[in-house]
């Protein structure tokens, strides 16, 4: 799994390309195949770029809790797949995004590429600014999140 860290200002060209930064790539530690899957994220506003190798994580986690012959469950894959799309960096590491995803997220040129861990964040570089949090607030919610019991957090 990709551990992805930092968060980078990019452009969109006028043909939709993104070039990867270079510390992401490294960080990617990318197989042979250089194959990523970028998606509309499940809750915010920008777009989420897995790796193959990631994604392949994410889908086990969903089909560990997905019966397909369930209408609910069917809704909610029909929805999860709605969108996504297979990308490969070119020659230059630049990524194509296609443009009904780009529309989707309200990214038109100015966009920050940020490290989630084991994915990347694509947001329009307006919308990015609005989700930080004051620093009190973060050290609360890390507090509620992480300040249990050392029992408690001996699985993180």
């Amino acid at each position: 799994m990709a551990t992805f860290i930092g968060d980078y200002p990019c452009r969109v060209d006028v043909k939709g390309r993104i070039v990867l930064p270079s510390a992401f790539k490294r960080q990617a530690a990318i197989a042979a195949d250089d194959r990523f899957v970028v998606r509309k994220d499940v809750f915010e506003n920008c777009l989420v770029l897995f790796t193959s190798g990631d994604w392949d994580i994410q889908l086990e986690k969903i089909r560990r809790h997905i019966n397909p012959y369930n209408r609910e469950h069917n809704m909610f894959l029909r929805n999860f797949f709605k969108g996504t799309a297979e990308v490969v960096p070119d020659g230059n590491n630049r990524l194509l995004i296609p443009r009904r995803l780009l529309d989707s997220v309200a990214i038109e040129r100015d966009t920050i590429l940020a490290g989630q861990d084991g994915r990347i964040e694509i947001w329009s570089e307006k919308l990015y600014g609005r989700t930080a949090m004051q620093p009190d607030d973060f050290a609360d919610l890390a507090e509620k999140l992480l300040g249990g019991s050392p029992e408690q957090n001996e699985n993180l």
